[in-house]
């Protein structure tokens, strides 16, 4: 069975529930801004190249917490692991701390790394894109660090997901 969606009735929410059917993991992306840190949950994270070393993100225009990191010298990305979940709500918060009683890692230059993820780079701002109502963002990733042992939240269907092991 397949579902077909008109976008001239309602265009970005049909378009939004299109998109929805990729699954996509979730990223912290965050730094040190005036002592403290600062962040946001991305879902639109991709690797790009290896030579050089490229990742990009999508921020929204709207975004109030975009400028605070547009500037900082060096960017922490984490993949978060599948247990959280209540911390990617958090980040994505507008009112709450987004970082109260999450564990975190300062890194070089000012990043902050989320403790628990499945992964940690470690950026700083190689390029910014327009791309419509985002800012497509590209990465140079200086360092990295994987945590093998912890599975990825996934988010797919307006939904969050951890991954079943295929062995």
């Amino acid at each position: 069975m397949t579902t077909q969606q008109s976008l001239s009735e309602a265009p970005q929410l049909a378009l939004r529930r299109a998109f929805s059917a990729f699954p996509t993991g979730v990223v912290a992306l965050a730094a040190i801004v005036d002592g403290a840190p600062a962040g946001m949950a991305v879902n639109s994270f991709t690797s790009i190249s290896l030579e050089p070393p490229l990742v990009a993100v999508s921020v929204a225009r709207t975004s109030t917490t975009w400028p605070l990191l547009a500037d900082r010298p060096a960017l922490g990305l984490s993949v978060l692991g599948s247990d959280q979940e209540a911390l990617c709500r958090q980040l994505s918060s507008r009112t709450a701390d987004r970082f109260a009683e999450a564990g975190w890692r300062v890194g070089e230059d000012g990043s902050v790394l989320v403790e628990g993820a499945a992964l940690w780079l470690e950026c700083g701002i190689h390029a910014v894109y327009d791309g419509g109502d985002h800012e497509i963002v590209l990465l140079e990733v200086r360092s990295s660090e994987m945590f093998p042992e912890v599975a990825p939240l996934v988010f797919h269907q307006s939904r969050f997901h951890a991954l079943g092991n295929a062995g």
